[in-house]
C-alpha cells in the first residue's frame, strides 16, 4: 500500500513540476545592476510565485539607503507574458528618515526568439530625502534589458 501511495505522489509532483515554468530578467550597465525572477504557472491565468530580485543603483553613495533593494513577492505589482510580450512593473516602497521613498521598476520587452525577451527598462526613484523644502526628488533612469521565459 505504501509502493501505491509513494508512486502516486511521485507522478502528482511530476506532473505539476511539468505545469510550471519562470521568468528572469538582468541588466548591468552603468547606471544599474538588476536581477528579478519568478516562477509561472501554466493555466489559471498564470499566476507568479517565489518572485524574488535585487536592484543596485550605482550612482548613488554606498550608505545610502536607495542604493540596494530586495524585491520580493508583493512587490511584483502586475506582470503580463505571452508569446509577444514580457512586461513587469515591480514597487518598493523605504522607509528613511521617518519619509517614505520609492523604487519603481518597469520592465517591457518584446519576444525576439523563443523565450528570449529584449526591451527596455524603466527605473523612476522618489527620493523624499533630497527636496528639504518641497516634495521630494523623481530621477528616471533607462537602458536596454534582456530576459528569458520557459
Amino acid at each position: 500500500m505504501r509502493t501505491i501511495i509513494c508512486a502516486a505522489g511521485l507522478f502528482l509532483s511530476a506532473k505539476m513540476a511539468c505545469a510550471s515554468g519562470g521568468i528572469w530578467c538582468d541588466v548591468d550597465d552603468a547606471a544599474v545592476a538588476f536581477e528579478v525572477g519568478a516562477g509561472v504557472t501554466r493555466g489559471m491565468g498564470g499566476p507568479t510565485f517565489n518572485f524574488r530580485g535585487d536592484l543596485e543603483i550605482k550612482a548613488r553613495p554606498a550608505d545610502d539607503q536607495l542604493r540596494k533593494t530586495v524585491f520580493e513577492d508583493s512587490n511584483l505589482t502586475q506582470y503580463w507574458l505571452d508569446d509577444k510580450e514580457l512586461r513587469l512593473n515591480i514597487y518598493h516602497e523605504h522607509e528613511v528618515a521617518k519619509t517614505f521613498s520609492s523604487v519603481e521598476l518597469t520592465i517591457l520587452t518584446k519576444a525576439s526568439d523563443e523565450g528570449v525577451y529584449d526591451g527596455q527598462y524603466t527605473l523612476a526613484v522618489y527620493d523624499s530625502t533630497a527636496d528639504k523644502d518641497g516634495d521630494g526628488k523623481t530621477a528616471d533612469l533607462t537602458g536596454k534589458v534582456s530576459c528569458g521565459a520557459e
